[in-house]
């Protein structure tokens, strides 16, 4: 569960900025210790808080970790900065299905940022059928990072605490 959630949060670039295709960027979050509140409706997967420790390295590699995601999973991945922060656009094909999103990134990467994404899936053969789901995402930086903490540890809603960058050495599933 842990795993599928992570990538979930990989693919839509639900813990990280996304990469992009384009000159524009999401800059870098601050170091130290962010609480991620996602909620989706439209979906069976609960709402769920998270704490996720990270630095600018942490950050990058997720960012190089996403963009090689997206080129095996992604035909279209584009970010524009707008008048109230950035859009991202993408179509990809995750676990079987094909999900074209738009996401609206609004705050700063040094207090606290909401992104606000908008979803269309296809149904995967043997799967359930297509959904819309809007997934929300409130991240607030709550200070430096628990002294048990390093770079690249998220503290999951059951209390389990993974490290992101060693459980993306391991072999992504078939499935």
């Amino acid at each position: 569960m842990i795993r599928r959630l992570f990538l979930y949060c990989v693919a839509c670039g639900l813990l990280a900025p996304l990469p992009a295709r384009a000159a524009d960027e999401l800059p870098v979050r601050k170091a130290g210790l962010w609480e991620i509140k996602m909620v989706r409706t439209g979906s069976p997967m609960p709402a769920i808080t998270m704490q996720h420790c990270t630095d600018a390295t942490v950050d990058r590699q997720m960012n190089g970790m996403g963009s090689a995601m997206a080129q095996q999973t992604c035909s279209k991945q584009e970010i524009r900065k707008t008048a109230t922060g950035y859009a991202t656009e993408s179509v990809c094909t995750v676990m079987g299905r094909t999900i074209t999103s738009h996401s609206e990134v609004t705050g700063d990467f040094n207090s606290a940022y909401k992104v606000t994404t908008v979803s269309q899936s296809s149904a995967a053969a043997g799967a359930a059928g297509a959904r819309n789901t809007t997934s929300t995402i409130e991240a607030k930086w709550i200070g430096a990072c628990k002294p048990d903490q390093k770079p690249g540890d998220v503290v999951t809603p059951d209390g389990r605490k993974v490290n992101l960058m060693d459980l993306q050495k391991r072999p992504l599933p078939t499935r």
